[in-house]
């Protein structure tokens, strides 16, 4: 059974996430009728599960620097975030009865910290500008007329607007609607997708049985991550990461990322080198190593030398040959640059975010799809990545408002 909206939109926009919902509500802003449809029963399903780390928006730093985190895509994003960037954003929040604040890290937090009361406020404003959401909607493509179609519960719903805006996301957390079934819609229309791929993402390690099954679960606190790719240039981190069952994951492995996935992709493997005590000269380190240990045991010796115990101490014994531990000089230089091997990024469903997308050279200076007149991309299906911190949820909501920017001229220019 097909079914028609019985009232004709100016604009549609297709996804209920920040870029989407950023978008609707600046067309509603200019006086348009706006439709927001989404997959699934509720909207911004996804900034609610990103709230429960805190709700980080965006990052208080210079700029440039700033923008330098978004990669080989900073030139396309940065006329976005120039105009709408992390000033703009907490002008937003404020705006929407929501304080910020600057955490010691430089991330910007709102002060309540809380990411259900913020969604609730948002949606209702726009409710109250009139947007109309239709939920539980997930789109299907074109029909032959033009038309864009979508599958409800019971039937097909058939839609019509003067310009649509893609926000679909991206192919992480596919329970919450971010499940990347666009990309072959978008391809069957000759647009050029870069494949989806993981990003901030955590990566297997062949750990032995008994160092996954008593360490699981423990931070690694307190270390520098070296990290040099075949090709490119020599990166190094000091943070904490998370020994997890089948790998590693957390803020610092996710830092590295995308250099380690792409590594992996083209070797089959990456390395990581830890430096396990960054207060400590490899001299130091030999020097205090090399004292007598008398009756103690060799992980003694080295916990009451230089104080390294609990998994760093672990990680010594799961990577070094025993006759290292018995040479100062080489265990103190393996304390200082211990290698570990990475073997895989973790499945794409359950990373925070992904690479790839809808390529920019696909799209005009406003995100409408050169070969699809009047059709708008935002947000994360765009082709571009980040870390995390801020990074990602601010260009979602940079480019959700330029998409919108670029339907208002496009609609004038066309009817003008």
């Amino acid at each position: 059974m097909i079914d028609k909206i019985s009232s004709f939109s100016n604009t549609i926009v297709i996804g209920g996430g920040p870029a989407g919902l950023m978008a609707a509500e600046h067309l509603a802003s200019q006086g348009f009728s706006v439709e927001v449809f989404d997959a699934k029963p509720a909207v911004l399903r996804k900034f609610l599960v990103a709230g429960k780390g805190g709700l980080n928006l965006s990052r208080d730093e210079d700029f440039e620097i700033f923008l330098s985190r978004y990669g080989n895509r900073a030139k396309e994003l940065g006329p976005f975030l120039r105009a709408f960037g992390p000033t703009e954003l907490r002008t937003w929040m404020q705006n929407l009865g929501f304080e910020t604040f600057v955490g010691s890290s430089g991330k910007i937090f709102p002060n309540a910290m809380q990411s259900v009361s913020l969604r609730r406020t948002w949606i209702q404003r726009l409710e109250q500008q009139g947007i109309r959401f239709h939920l539980n909607q997930r789109w299907l493509g074109w029909d032959q007329e033009n038309n864009l179609v979508f599958q409800s519960k019971f039937d097909n719903v058939i839609a019509r607007s003067d310009a649509v805006i893609l926000a679909l996301g991206g192919a992480s957390w596919p329970t919450t609607g971010s499940d990347g079934t666009w990309v072959a819609i978008l391809q069957q229309q000759g647009i050029d997708i870069s494949p989806l791929k993981p990003a901030n993402c955590g990566f297997d390690v062949n750990w032995s049985d008994y160092f996954r099954d008593r360490f699981q679960g423990t931070p690694l606190k307190s270390v520098v991550i070296h990290f040099q790719p075949t090709t490119g240039e020599p990166v190094q981190r000091l943070g904490e990461f998370l020994i997890t069952h089948y790998g590693v994951e957390g803020s610092l492995i996710y830092a590295f990322s995308a250099a380690i996935r792409d590594e992996i992709l083209k070797n089959g493997q990456a390395i990581i080198h830890l430096d396990l005590a960054p207060d400590w000269s490899i001299e130091q380190l030999a020097t205090r190593l090399s004292r007598p240990r008398g009756s103690r045991s060799m992980s003694s010796h080295i916990e009451k030398s230089v104080g390294i115990h609990g998994v760093k101490a672990n990680l010594l014994w799961e990577y070094l040959p025993r006759a290292v531990f018995n040479d100062p000089k080489h265990l103190a230089a393996a304390i200082k640059s211990l290698a570990v091997p990475l073997v895989a990024p973790r499945p794409i469903e359950e990373v925070i975010s992904t690479a790839g997308g809808v390529r920019f050279e696909d799209l005009d200076d406003h995100l409408m799809l050169k070969k699809l007149p009047g059709v708008f991309c935002a947000g994360e299906m765009l082709d571009w990545e980040a870390p995390t911190g801020g990074y990602l949820l601010t260009a979602c909501f940079s480019t959700g408002l330029a998409a919108a920017v670029g339907v208002v001229d496009w609609l004038q220019q066309k009817n003008s």
